[in-house]
């Protein structure tokens, strides 16, 4: 894991290849959910042209930190990321998973500098977007604009439902509701709905659902033996989805 704040690495990028950045944006699987979504070619190739790298940030690698400058967007084309703040005893308060067609950074265009810190969780890899360049180009591409605020809209809404749903729910709601949450936005990328790995790891299920890591196993295992999910270390199977969406309602049917 780098040392090094993300805002000290300020080597220049490779020179821009405008042919790998087009069929990277307009043959990339997540560019339904990312930026591009709705622009003809031409407003493409002038978005193509705004994006500065393509950028691999290793697992557990920082890609910022808290109180960076903000300057960038970045659109994560493979991988996952967590992000997280730090509480007052000195550890990590993770605020959320992100995954390959979301935005990260989108929460420091306010402030001018981030609220939280991006880490990997595994190999992954981003488009870096200048913002102020980004800023430019909706002045002439309305259509980009409106894609943005859509983003930009359907993120606090996800925020705030996350917000008041985990604070009210049990752990067995909470915990369902996390698997369904990744079942749904899996599907929505391509992949299945019932079949994934989780990137993250009991403990950090747990710190985001504020759940003990022994909570969070027992949930799992007590899923398995009622026949509503398979799981085998990271890899996770939902065999009755009917059912985990009632439990998540609060209605469980095994109860």
């Amino acid at each position: 894991m780098s040392s090094l704040p993300a805002s000290t690495h300020k080597h220049s990028p490779p020179p821009v290849n405008l042919h790998a950045l087009r069929a990277s944006c307009s043959a990339c699987s997540m560019h339904q959910l990312c930026l591009p979504m709705g622009l003809d070619q031409g407003d493409m190739q002038r978005l193509e042209q705004v994006i500065n790298r393509r950028r691999k940030v290793k697992r557990d690698e920082t890609l910022y930190r808290l109180n960076d400058k903000f300057d960038m967007l970045y659109a994560i084309r493979l991988g996952h990321f967590k992000t997280f703040q730090h509480n007052p005893n000195g550890g990590q308060q993770i605020t959320g998973f992100q995954m390959a067609g979301e935005l990260l950074g989108m929460d420091a265009i306010g402030a001018g500098h981030h609220l939280c810190e991006a880490v990997a969780l595994e190999d992954s890899e981003v488009c870096e977007i200048p913002f102020a360049s980004l800023e430019d180009l909706f002045r002439d591409m309305p259509t980009l604009l409106r894609q943005f605020h859509r983003m930009m809209s359907l993120e606090i809404s996800r925020e705030q439902r996350v917000m008041l749903t985990l604070g009210s729910m049990t752990a067995q709601q909470k915990m369902a509701a996390f698997l369904l949450n990744l079942s749904s936005r899996y599907m929505s990328r391509g992949y299945s709905s019932t079949r994934f790995q989780l990137r993250m790891t009991r403990e950090e299920i747990g710190n985001y659902l504020g759940l003990a890591v022994e909570s969070v196993s027992r949930l799992l295992t007590n899923f398995k033996k009622s026949g509503v999910i398979e799981v085998n270390h990271r890899d996770v199977e939902l065999c009755d989805l009917p059912t985990l969406r009632a439990v998540a309602l609060g209605n469980d049917p095994c109860a």
